[in-house]
Order: structure tokens, then sequence, then C-alpha cells
């Protein structure tokens, strides 16, 4: 049984959509587990630039099987845009794309109220993408949410949609003052319903047939380990399960069918939005990164903070998800660095910790501790080859896998598919 879990082992955007677009032609199904369309994968093809915001980019292949699972919130209207926008391409996702039926939607009225709430926050803003996702998992944990079944019924949809929306119409003016009235959303999403309702099916039915068959599934989240809505930097953390747990419950298979944890790390580190991070650069340095990187919110545009790579949360990352074999992305972008400072370790107000702190208030008392490795100066962008890498670069990586003792199992030199580097006796190289 080929099966096979893909997590961010940082603060998201580690590179996750070309990692499982490349590995996606060895598998037959791909699985999103989790989150909305706030999570954007970037895959380049050729010329060709595929923004993938709910449909895994397993579509992007022509046999392959791409499923959202119940653990996903799905906007109908973003899905019909992407299957749209797929479609003008050459990509026909009939019969290849499958809807878990107990994924939950979100509605326009969890876009309005996520941009009343953040704005009320006022200084202590999350940084959330105001797209509607923490109010729609707020629903279904509340169990007074709509689920990709209810679109089966649009009599019954109607009934459970104008109960939810008079609800929402009084909770925005009675909270945050807006005199808004969402009714006529009801009828618009049923419309919308109308064009993915042949998509609909009991996905984890499917998933574990297939897995009992003998075929092989790719599982792919959403975010990274530190927006974990348990496990990362709370509050300042998505509304989802971001770790590999979070494979079972949203794709509907159970812990003894996924054998493999594939983490995805960059060679440096970056977040979005508010929130802790230690690591973090000096402003030129991080423009610098920020620029060679592209370091640009694939769906938002939102620039991304940077900073130095911080072994302490990948080594937290490891032991949370079982990371067995680890990717790292965008080796490229230090081509030019003549010296990188590694974060190995924290001091918490001037004495060493083993563990990640779990108060966010914590962390402005964390001094992390650096180790200083040579750069390379020398371009790596595009190479194929282990051996063609620059000494240095090739001690970084070494550094890198001794420290979290785990296998480098791939190498991303560019945002290209082609531009990658599976090393010869890995785990990985043994899954293609």
């Amino acid at each position: 049984m080929k099966s096979v879990v893909v997590v961010g082992a940082q603060w998201g955007d580690e590179g996750k959509g070309k990692v499982v677009d490349y590995l996606a032609g060895s598998f037959d199904y791909i699985v999103r587990v989790a989150g909305g369309h706030n999570a954007g994968h970037t895959v380049i093809i050729g010329k060709e630039k595929h923004v993938l915001q709910l449909i895994p980019c397993g579509i992007l292949r022509p046999q392959q099987h791409a499923v959202i699972g119940m653990g996903v919130v799905v906007d109908p209207a973003a899905l019909v845009n992407e299957i749209e926008t797929l479609a003008k391409s050459g990509i026909d996702v009939s019969n290849r794309l499958h809807i878990s039926n107990r994924a939950h939607l979100i509605f326009p009225y969890h876009r309005e109220l996520d941009r009343a709430a953040e704005s009320a926050r006022g200084a202590n803003k999350i940084g959330t993408t105001s797209r509607g996702i923490g109010p729609a998992y707020e629903d279904k944990m509340a169990r007074r949410g709509l689920r990709m079944c209810d679109l089966l019924d649009p009599a019954l949809f109607r009934e459970k949609a104008e109960r939810v929306v008079a609800e929402k119409n009084r909770l925005a003016k009675g909270a945050y003052g807006a005199d808004i009235d969402f009714s006529h959303e009801v009828e618009e999403t049923l419309k919308l319903g109308e064009k993915i309702r042949g998509y609909i099916c009991d996905s984890a039915e499917l998933v574990n047939h297939a897995l009992d068959e003998g075929r092989s599934v790719l599982f792919e989240g959403a975010q990274g380990t530190m927006l974990d809505i348990d496990h990362g930097t709370y509050p300042y953390v998505t509304s989802s399960s971001a770790i590999s747990g979070g494979a079972t419950t949203g794709a509907g298979v159970p812990p003894t069918k996924i054998k493999h944890v594939l983490g995805i790390s960059k060679a440096y580190t970056t977040r979005v939005g508010g929130g802790p991070f230690p690591t973090e650069m000096p402003d030129l340095d991080a423009q610098e990164v920020r620029k060679r990187g592209k370091e640009f919110g694939a769906v938002t545009g939102r620039p991304r903070r940077c900073g130095w790579l911080d072994l302490a949360v990948l080594r937290y990352a490891k032991m949370i998800n079982g990371i067995d074999s680890l990717v790292v992305t965008k080796l490229d972008v230090f081509d030019t660095q003549r010296e990188i400072q590694v974060c190995v370790g924290y001091k918490y107000k001037g004495t060493p910790i083993h563990e990640m702190p779990a108060l966010a208030e914590e962390y402005d008392h964390v001094t992390p501790e650096y180790k200083t490795l040579p750069g390379w100066s020398d371009p790596t962008y595009g190479v194929k080859d282990a051996g063609k890498l620059p000494k240095a670069a090739l001690e970084y990586l070494r550094f890198i896998g001794d420290f979290l003792q785990v296998e480098i199992g791939m190498i991303s030199t560019g945002p290209e598919r082609d531009a990658t580097i599976i090393p010869e006796a890995t785990l990985l190289s043994r899954w293609l």
C-alpha cells in the first residue's frame, strides 16, 4: 500500500503545491484534507502557471483523480470559478474530481462576518485572509453548518439555510452594527450547486476502497504545522488541522492506512500575517530574500515575512507529524548569500528551552541561538543532479538532515516541475 501525507513543516507557503504536483504522477488519487480557498498552490508547467485554491493539483495530471475531503470547507463560487478556469486551460475535471458529501460550505456571509471580526480586533488582528474560512469552521463546530449533501435536496437546503441566514442577519446587526440582509445568498448558492452536484460523493468510501484495491493515495493538507489549530502559535493560526493526523479525519481513512509522512520546508522561513516569528530577518535582509524568493501570497498577493531557517520549529514539526522524509525547497534563493544563519535552539529569558512555547506571548522573551554556515555564491537554480550542487550547499543540506536526524528526500531548485533533485537511496526515491 503506497499512501503518503504531505505536510508543511513551517508556517505554510513551503512549496507544497510544486511537491504534490511532482509526486502526483506516481499516485492514483490525490486527496485534499483540510483548509479552504485561502490556501493557494502555484504550479508551473513549461510556460503555464496554474494557481489552485481548492482542487488538489493532481488534477493537472491527465489520469489522476483529485478528491476534496470532508475536512475542507468549500466556497461554491470559488470552486466553480476554479473548474471553469481549468477548462479554459484545456483541463477537463469530469470523472476525475470528487467532492465529499460531508464537506462544509462557505457562504458570502462567512466572508462578511470574517472581515467584520478582523476589523473589530484593531491592533490585535490575527492576519486572516477574510475569505470566510474561520467562520465556516465555527459553524461546523457549532453544528449549524451546511454541507455539500444539503445541496442535493434543494427544498431541504432552503429550509435549513433560511434559518441560518436569519441568525446571521441578527448577528451582523447586533455584534458589528452592520445592517446586512443575507437572504439572497440561498438561491445564489443553489444555482452554483447545480454546477457541482455531479462531483459530490461519499469520498471516504471512494478513498478507502481505492486503498483496499491497492491503489496509491497522496494526501495533502493546507498551511503548515505552526498554523495548526492545536499545535501552532495560537491564536495566530488557521482554523483546521494542518498536521499529518488531520489527514485521517479530513479524508476519512484510519491512521493504519497511512504509511509515510513527507514534510516540506523552505531553505529559510516565512510566515504571513501577525504572530510570533523568532528568526525573522532585519528589513534589508528580508527584502532581498522576499525579492529573490518571490515571497508574495499565491492567492492574496500579501508580502511574506522572511527569516532564517528555524531548526527548533522543524524538530517540533518532525515530532508532531512523524516526518520520515524532508523536502527542502527554494535552495536557489540563497545563491547570493555569503553567510547563512541557522537557528539551532531557543533561550527563554536567558535559559535554554527544549519545548515549543505554548503561549504566543512567551515568544516575546525567546531569543534564537544561531550557527553561522558559509554560503556558496554559485548558481543552483534549475540544477537537477545533487552532484552538481556547490559543496557549501551540500554541507548546508547535510547539516539540516544531521541535526533533525531525518533524510533529505527531495531538493527543489526552482519553481518549475523539473527543477527537482531526488537523491538516490532515499525513502522518497523508492516511492516514485
